[in-house]
């Protein structure tokens, strides 16, 4: 195994590709400690923030979103409503359908996190300038592109 690991060469791009790794785990570490003193998890957190932007969506447009099962999204939102989170509202034009809304204490917890990412965004930016902003968006959207192309369309995932 370490013949493999030193014909590995280290060029700039395998250089930027480790610190990018290195930038994703500190960055998800972080965010989970700090989100953690909202009381609810990764996952339950994400369909929150989805309902903030989104309000009264349903189970399939929240799945369709985050590109996972109604089956997953239908789990993690059983919890959301046992721990008062969320609140389902039958629709009046077709009782088959459930509108997904946040209540007062989902809001609570979308307020705190705003704030969260917010301190997040301006530890990270700190000295950024708008030409700065602007090359590196510039440069993450084209490397989202190039990996586009190495898979094919998207399909469900299990994990939120």
């Amino acid at each position: 195994m370490k013949d493999i690991c030193r014909s590995i060469p280290d060029t700039p791009a395998h250089q930027l590709m480790d610190q990018c790794m290195m930038v994703n785990r500190h960055l998800r570490y972080v965010m989970e400690r700090k989100l953690s003193k909202t009381g609810v998890y990764r996952s339950q957190h994400q369909i929150l923030m989805h309902l903030a932007r989104h309000p009264k969506a349903s189970q399939k447009d929240i799945a369709r979103f985050h590109g996972v099962s109604t089956a997953t999204v239908a789990v993690t939102l059983k919890k959301l409503e046992k721990g008062g989170y969320i609140q389902k509202i039958v629709d009046e034009k077709d009782n088959r359908f459930h509108q997904v809304c946040l209540t007062e204490k989902g809001e609570k917890v979308v307020a705190d996190s705003f704030q969260i990412f917010h301190q997040m965004e301006e530890c990270m930016f700190h000295g950024f300038s708008e030409e700065d902003y602007q090359v590196m968006g510039e440069l993450f959207n084209r490397i989202y592109q190039n990996l586009q192309k190495e898979l094919p369309a998207r399909t469900e995932r299990e994990d939120l």
